[in-house]
Parts: C-alpha cells; sequence; structure tokens
C-alpha cells in the first residue's frame, strides 16, 4: 500500500510538520481524485451560474480543504484495518462504487465506500461515504446554504482564506467576544 509506505515510520515527523503531511497527501491523492467532479457535485445547481474563474478557485480551495480536514485521520491509516470488498457492478458504466469496511479500535466496523468515475486517464475518486453519509452531500447541504444567505463568492473567499490558514470568520467573531 502507498499510503502506508509513505507514513512508515514519519507519523511523528509528519504530525508536526503539516505542511509535509498535505504535500503528502496531495502527492498521493491529486492523481487519483477528480477535483472538477467533486466541486461540481458539490456545488450542484451552483455552478451553472458560476464563471469559470469561480469555478476554478473554488475547486482549489475546495481541494486544500479536504485535504487539511482529512490530514489527521491519514496519520491514523492502518492498513490491516481496511477489507476491500469484493467489486459488485459493472465495471463498464462510467461510475462505479468500491465498498470497504474499516475495523475500529472497539472493534466495530465502519463503512466506507468510495464513488469513482471512469476518465481516459482510468478510474478516479469524487466522493466517499462514511457510514451511509456522503462528504459530497454534506458539503452541497453546507455550501448552499452559505450560498443563500450570501453568494458564491463570498463562499470561494471564505474557502479561499481557510485554505491558506487564515482563521475562519466564525472563529475571529468568537474570539473577539470572548476577549
Amino acid at each position: 500500500n502507498v499510503l502506508a509506505e509513505s507514513l512508515d515510520g514519519r507519523r511523528d515527523e509528519l504530525a508536526d510538520d503539516k505542511e509535509a503531511l498535505y504535500g503528502l497527501i496531495d502527492d498521493l491523492l491529486l492523481p487519483r481524485f477528480d477535483r472538477r467532479m467533486a466541486a461540481q457535485q458539490v456545488l450542484a445547481r451552483n455552478w451553472r451560474s458560476a464563471t469559470e474563474e469561480q469555478r476554478d478557485r473554488f475547486i482549489e480551495a475546495f481541494y486544500k480543504i479536504l485535504v487539511q480536514r482529512y490530514a489527521d485521520g491519514v496519520l491514523d491509516f492502518e492498513p490491516d484495518r481496511i477489507k476491500v470488498l469484493p467489486f459488485r457492478g459493472d465495471a463498464s458504466k462510467r461510475t462505479a462504487t468500491v465498498k470497504t469496511t474499516v475495523d475500529l479500535e472497539d472493534g466495530t466496523n465502519v463503512s466506507v465506500n468510495y464513488t469513482l468515475i471512469n476518465r481516459k486517464t482510468g478510474w478516479m475518486m469524487f466522493d466517499v461515504t462514511i457510514e451511509g453519509v456522503s462528504y459530497i452531500r454534506n458539503f452541497r447541504t453546507e455550501f448552499d446554504s452559505e450560498i443563500k444567505a450570501s453568494s458564491l463568492e463570498d463562499v470561494i473567499v471564505r474557502l479561499e482564506k481557510e485554505a491558506a490558514g487564515e482563521q475562519p470568520v466564525e472563529a475571529a467573531v468568537a474570539e473577539e467576544v470572548s476577549e
């Protein structure tokens, strides 16, 4: 497993160096992840009204946020706890789902499914569903309500700031109130 080999002996170092961790994840994930498809699915109807520049900015910021949000989970990755289930589907279709189970430390099994799309370059992931909860649907709901309350441009700017390591507006306001 490429991820396990990349983490081997480096977990403590990567836990202390987030930029190196993000770089490792990016090197492993980017070639296997259809960022445009994921962003298009997340924005749904808002994708159609977005300019090409807004789409590109959203794709970039959204991908960086994903890498950052899931980085700590990567450090806990243990390949012997993951079981890939036999494929049941039609590999000639445009999309396919790879089903896995993950054994947690408390002995429970968690269903983790990866939705892939067949591109000219091969199969690429664009959604992960954990225990029936799709990250695309979650983000779509979150961003759709935020876009309705403000605008797509405001959401993109917030994501760009968050991706750049700037404190989210809500946290900054909460901090000011508590001082």
